[in-house]
């Protein structure tokens, strides 16, 4: 039951998400292929990764993620930071190009939180939110983003 609950969560959010990105295809050309949107969701999880770090995470050769990161660059959906510390260090950085897909996502998810604000009692509120963090923080440890920037 509770598999079934959580995939059909995350079933609805991808789908709406797809959504609101498709229908934007109708009024401009569609740049960003699949590789590069899933690439660009692991960039952003990764918060400013180096490009080793992505490929680390992505598992993949350091020249193949140098050659999608040229694509995702030329392209103008990211951007490389110098680092201030360490000039040799570049980080990823999503553009404002990129940021407009991405509020798509996020206007949802907010519009759920607000949903859920009246729909359920602040104490139940509270606790969907704890077991949200105890299932990202405590029950997906291989998808702890701190394992790919070491």
């Amino acid at each position: 039951m509770l598999g079934r609950a959580i995939l059909s969560v995350y079933e609805k959010l991808r789908v709406h998400f797809y959504m609101q990105i498709f229908s934007r295809f109708e009024h401009r050309e569609a740049t960003l292929t699949m590789v590069e949107a899933f690439s660009m969701e692991c960039i952003m999880a990764l918060n400013r990764p180096t490009v080793a770090q992505f490929a680390k995470m992505m598992d993949i050769s350091a020249p193949n993620a140098a050659y999608r990161v040229n694509s995702l660059i030329k392209k103008g959906y990211i951007k490389k930071e110098q680092s201030r510390d360490d000039q040799r260090i570049f980080y990823l950085v999503p553009s404002d190009k990129y940021m407009d897909y991405y509020k798509i996502n996020n206007e949802y998810l907010m519009k759920i939180v607000h949903r859920c604000k009246e729909r359920f009692s602040p104490a139940d509120y509270e606790k969907l939110t704890e077991m949200l963090h105890v299932i990202s923080d405590e029950l997906m440890p291989e998808l702890d983003m701190k394992q790919f920037k070491d």
